[in-house]
């Protein structure tokens, strides 16, 4: 019976967490559906492996991120969100993994495209949105490149895969290095932004290992 309280309790501690990111106009009836807790949950999953990623920028270059410096010249600019009956076009900067509005919302780039389209972090992406909840993404400007030659990698836990040159590592689309066939050891061709720190990049090509 104990243990029963406390399930209850824990669940109600959840219940409240959930209940201030959920805004009022997304409660039914004055109850929250699973489907709404399972949606805040992830969007908070995704808020946290952001933060976790921010930890693990060189001290050197905490203070310097490319996107978020390019998020205010984008800010900067008139008529970066744009509304009509039909579509809703909004502009932002990729960071890498999703793009960061101007609104100040993360849209998730699909990997495909981003990796078809070797997007660097900090190119300026315009979306656009339809009435039917169809998301269309273009490349508007790119970053100024700078291209490197590094080794494939891959953690062993997270089995994330960077390019590592020069003492330094970047993180790598998986997406990117399946089409490529890469494994671990081989040579990789890829691409920073050329004046700016980053935490990823982006794949332009993989020279096979061969012994």
């Amino acid at each position: 019976m104990f243990g029963f309280f406390r399930k209850k309790n824990k669940d109600n501690e959840i219940s409240k967490v959930v209940e201030k990111k959920i805004k009022p106009k997304n409660v039914v009836n004055g109850k929250i559906t699973n489907e709404q807790i399972l949606a805040t949950i992830n969007k908070l999953q995704k808020e946290l492996d952001r933060l976790k990623l921010a930890v693990g920028v060189d001290k050197t270059s905490e203070n310097e991120n490319t996107a978020e410096n390019i998020l205010t010249e984008i800010n900067d600019r008139a008529m970066v969100v744009k509304k009509s009956e039909t579509e809703k076009m909004i502009e932002g900067v990729f960071d890498g993994l999703a793009m960061v509005g101007a609104d100040g919302e993360f849209y998730d780039v699909p990997a495909n495209y981003a990796s078809k389209s070797k997007l660097v972090e900090g190119d300026i992406l315009k979306l656009t949105i339809n009435n039917l909840g169809a998301f269309v993404y273009k490349q508007i400007k790119p970053i100024e490149r700078a291209r490197q030659i590094g080794v494939l990698e891959q953690d062993s836990q997270n089995m994330q895969y960077y390019a590592v040159a020069e003492g330094k590592k970047w993180k790598l689309l998986t997406a990117s290095v399946t089409y490529f066939k890469g494994e671990v050891g081989d040579e990789v061709v890829f691409l920073i932004p050329a004046e700016s720190p980053s935490r990823s990049a982006a794949v332009e090509n993989i020279i096979k290992r061969y012994n």
